[in-house]
């Protein structure tokens, strides 16, 4: 039983993201890109390297 809802969990997860994706997604073709919004999307695409971050 606890497999099944944890399942049901994170089909639930993967739904509220992609509504929320398809939200940002209506409000960038209503308002425009946000200068914002593109720095936080380039970030997250971005390849990291845990190493380097230690370095710091």
């Amino acid at each position: 039983m606890a497999k099944s809802k944890q399942h049901q969990e994170a089909h639930g997860i993967g739904q509220i993201e992609q509504q929320l994706n398809n939200q940002m997604e209506a409000a960038e073709e209503i308002q425009g890109p946000s200068k914002l919004d593109g720095e936080i999307k380039k970030t997250s695409h971005r390849r990291v390297d845990p190493l380097e971050d230690l370095s710091k």
